[in-house]
């Protein structure tokens, strides 16, 4: 309570980093973890632990992170980028005077959890702290600003790991990055920071030393070496995003869902699968793709923005932006590009290629085909070698085959085009007209036999090779 009222509590999260050792043109918690940028996991975080009050800090490539993350919060410019003390400081000065804490996290730690910080404020508020930092405790302390206590434990200050000593270089605590504090105590401290350190930045760490030395309590939570992992690095990334990965998969097989090998099936952030579905090794589910129940999917399968129905068979394919029916089967090496849709019961077989095409119920294309721009209806037999010929160098144009009809193999059908409900096209043809209901279609010229072929070919070589001239 302050001053008979509810304290008021912001989030800052400070984003505006280079990150130079991701060795990258975009801004490093724009890097993806399981699908989706590092930094909407922080965000995620802080809003399941109901702050909904929540400023981002931005400087490099400030655009794209604004783009990326879009108009839900308040961005706050740093430029130049001077240090997470200077971009605290900034913070400070555009926020509300009735704000009372500062929550302030780190961009680069996807790991961390609302349960986490939960903690976190709830600490700083029953401590009545100036300042409540997140702890931890890893194996390995290299990167991370160790945590100086006195001979009672008391918390000193800070150290970053570049302007340690040897024995400050030898503690285990490190500090987090995470901190809930007093606005006023804060912003006093902020106003004594010096950039005279190894990297000529203004600390936000020092902050904690500065208060500690006016007697005023700084307390401190812990949590698990591996919530608290900063991604630095194109190594850190790989290792947040093999944690993250191992979650996900773990919390679908709780719900139901077999995985043959996890440790081999890759599924973003997002996505869903129905109980009873089987995955088998070196999946890839990525985006907004939902899989229904009792489905099969693998292995080698990509499902990239797509929805894959019930019962479902999917083996060896890619499958980008579009929708898979109930009961359908799909591969082996299919490739459905984006606006292709199967009905219940279609079969998309080896060796097929299918852009912006719908395939009706019950419908077939079994094997070595492409089918762009069409519209196929139910009950339809696709043969071998049969393409749609959609596009004539400008523009793509439509080809409708209506339920039931039959097209046998290595035809080529030319857009715009018709074939009629039970229709008929025979093989190797090229149709370049409507083909009406229950006709035939045949487009192929008449066979011509040439006796005595081979015979005149060989008289030729010899002559040839009498006369030297080959």
């Amino acid at each position: 309570m302050v001053g008979g009222r509810m304290a008021r509590l912001q989030a800052v999260v400070l984003a505006a980093g280079r990150g130079t050792r991701m060795h990258s043109s975009q801004p490093k918690v724009l890097h993806q973890v399981a699908g989706k940028p590092m930094l909407a996991y922080i965000l995620a975080a802080v809003e399941k632990a109901g702050l909904s009050d929540i400023a981002v800090v931005v400087g490099h490539r400030a655009d794209l992170v604004a783009r990326s993350l879009g108009e839900r919060y308040t961005y706050i410019h740093q430029e130049p980028q001077r240090g997470t003390g200077d971009a605290v400081r900034l913070a400070l000065e555009a926020m509300p005077a009735e704000v009372d804490d500062i929550l302030v996290l780190p961009g680069d730690t996807p790991l961390v959890t609302a349960a986490t910080l939960q903690g976190l404020v709830a600490r700083h508020h029953e401590a009545g702290g100036a300042a409540t930092l997140v702890l931890a405790r890893p194996e390995s302390p290299g990167g991370y600003g160790r945590v100086r206590r006195g001979a009672d434990g008391r918390i000193l200050g800070i150290v970053e790991e570049k302007d340690a000593g040897p024995d400050e270089l030898a503690i285990r605590e490190v500090n987090a990055g995470m901190y809930c504090f007093r606005r006023a105590p804060l912003a006093e401290a902020l106003a004594h920071l010096s950039p005279a350190n190894a990297q000529g930045e203004y600390y936000l760490t020092d902050v904690i030393a500065l208060l500690a030395a006016r007697g005023l309590p700084v307390v401190a939570v812990e949590a698990g070496a591996e919530e608290v992992l900063g991604v630095n690095s194109r190594s850190d990334l790989a290792r947040a995003e093999k944690i993250v990965r191992r979650q996900i998969n773990q919390a679908l097989m709780a719900a139901g869902v077999t995985m043959v090998d996890p440790e081999n099936t890759y599924v973003d952030a997002g996505v869903s699968v129905g109980a009873d579905t089987i995955i088998y090794p070196l999946c890839f589910l990525e985006g907004a793709t939902r899989v229904g129940r009792e489905s099969r999917i693998g292995p080698g399968v990509t499902l990239r923005d797509s929805v894959v129905g019930d019962n479902v068979t999917i083996m060896h394919a890619v499958v980008l932006s579009s929708r898979v029916g109930d009961g359908s089967q799909v591969g082996p090496f299919a490739y459905l590009r984006p606006g292709t849709v199967l009905a219940a019961g279609a079969k998309v077989g080896d060796f097929v290629e299918l852009k912006s095409t719908f395939v009706g119920p019950g419908s077939k294309v079994p094997h070595l085909s492409y089918l762009g721009d069409a519209q196929i209806g139910a009950g339809v037999n696709v043969g071998a070698g049969t393409i749609t010929c959609n596009y004539d160098g400008q523009d793509k144009w439509p080809t409708i085959i209506e339920d039931e009809a039959f097209i046998g193999s290595n035809a080529n059908l030319v857009a715009p085009v018709r074939v009629g409900r039970g229709a008929v096209v025979g093989a190797g043809s090229t149709i370049t007209r409507d083909v009406p209901a229950e006709a035939l279609g045949l487009g192929r010229e008449r066979q011509v036999n040439i006796g005595g072929w081979k015979e005149r070919q060989e008289k030729k070589k010899q002559q040839q090779k009498n006369s030297g001239g080959g």
